[in-house]
């Protein structure tokens, strides 16, 4: 009898090349694969509540797995943790569930953080899990710019020229920026996300922060629906996803 399970995941995106699988290196999908395979023998394929690329990070991503063997959530989540070192993966919960429970399709909503540290010194501790933003940025200003985006839009500007959705078109639920001392987050959620929409979003408030656009531009950048009007992407290494949000 084939028992589905579903689990919550933290990783650090440093070392692979993202969530999805790829041919050009390790990713988080395979790495967990290949330690379900490890710990039972099985092939099984991880599905995910959000694709991350390389270098994001994940404090709550869910993924779901169907196996045959008879065995508890407890020792699934203890044999995967234990077989995908030395990788920074590691599954924090994980529970038997419904065959109807999908990590991708079900999920109501996508929670992201953007981490920004304000500094002139140079990163150490959070060197690889932030962006150094070293010039001094005005997140109120950012903050306010940012409500530009929130609601439903066609966020054709933001999208990668990669991005597979069938509609540019969003309902973006929150971009708040909020500062803590030297720190700027940048917290997102929707329903769902383009390919390098938030990275994308960043990048153009960052500039608001530095004085370089307005909300004026922001709005203008919006309204091209054109991708070569938009500032320039955010790096990988700051972005976290946070949380998916689910029915029950």
């Amino acid at each position: 009898m084939t028992q589905r399970y579903r689990m919550t995941v933290e990783y650090h995106g440093g070392p692979m090349v993202g969530f999805q699988r790829q041919k050009n290196g390790m990713s988080v999908q395979q790495a967990i694969e290949e330690a379900v395979e490890k710990f039972c023998g099985e092939e099984v394929r991880v599905f995910g509540s959000g694709r991350t690329d390389a270098g994001v990070h994940a404090e709550g991503q869910v993924i779901h797995i169907d196996l045959e063997t008879e065995t508890t959530s407890d020792k699934v989540m203890g044999a995967i943790n234990y077989h995908v070192k030395p990788l920074p993966i590691s599954v924090l919960d994980c529970a038997a569930v419904s065959q109807d429970f999908h990590a991708r399709f079900d999920a109501i909503a996508r929670h992201y953080r953007y981490l920004i540290v304000n500094r002139r010194a140079p990163l150490t501790i959070d060197k690889g899990l932030a962006w150094h933003v070293p010039v001094p940025l005005d997140a109120e200003a950012m903050h306010d710019a940012a409500q530009v985006l929130v609601g439903d839009n066609d966020f054709t500007t933001f999208r990668s020229i990669h991005c597979q959705a069938k509609s540019p078109v969003k309902t973006l639920d929150r971009l708040d920026v909020i500062r803590h001392g030297e720190e700027i987050s940048i917290m997102a959620e929707a329903r769902s996300f383009l390919h390098h929409q938030v990275r994308s979003m960043v990048g153009t408030l960052k500039l608001v922060g530095e004085g370089k656009w307005t909300k004026q531009d922001v709005i203008d950048a919006l309204e091209a629906k054109d991708r070569s009007a938009l500032g320039f992407n955010g790096p990988p290494q700051g972005l976290y996803l946070v949380r998916a949000v689910y029915p029950d």
